[in-house]
């Protein structure tokens, strides 16, 4: 099952994230626990990224594509132009230039966003990185492959239904 990927709102979603959290590893985590919680209570991702199973755990595909961008490398998102909207502080943080449009995002977007960066968006990166990697859905995945859509869901409560939503709606 593919998920339709919102390029302009995953520039939205990242500046709202990084108004409070600067440290990519931080960001891209905090973004795979919001869609999981998204997934969970409304069945679906927030801007339908995929996610690639990484040494250090779940990635964003999209997003961190876009955090390097913004590092200066030339860009990989060709339908994104994020040119000026972060910059990359000390290697490692991510700097928003702008505020977010919330008018691209949902309150239900904003509340598992919100959920998301106060339970993992200062926890300690030794907690957070074991916490990520005890996901079975990547724990069972081979190396830097993408991470089906299906497996995510299936470690939540209730997948059967979430998946039936998924694919009917």
């Amino acid at each position: 099952m593919r998920t339709k990927v919102d390029d302009r709102k995953a520039v939205e979603v990242l500046l709202f994230v990084t108004q409070q959290v600067h440290d990519t590893y931080h960001v891209l985590k905090v973004l795979y626990f919001a869609d999981k919680c998204h997934l969970e209570k409304y069945g679906r991702l927030i801007y339908g990224d995929s996610y690639v199973a990484m040494d250090q755990g779940p990635v964003p595909s999209l997003a961190y594509d876009i955090v390097k961008d913004a590092g200066g490398r030339k860009p990989r998102v060709q339908s994104v132009d994020a040119a000026g909207t972060f910059s990359i502080a000390d290697k490692y943080n991510i700097i928003p230039a702008r505020k977010p449009n919330l008018d691209e995002l949902s309150e239900s977007d904003i509340e598992c966003l919100g959920e998301a960066m106060r339970k993992y968006g200062t926890m300690p990166k030794p907690i957070l990185t074991k916490k990520s990697h005890e996901e079975k859905a990547f724990f069972e995945a081979a190396k830097n492959a993408y991470v089906p859509i299906e497996d995510i869901v299936g470690m939540l409560p209730d997948s059967a239904s979430i998946l039936d939503y998924m694919r009917n709606y």
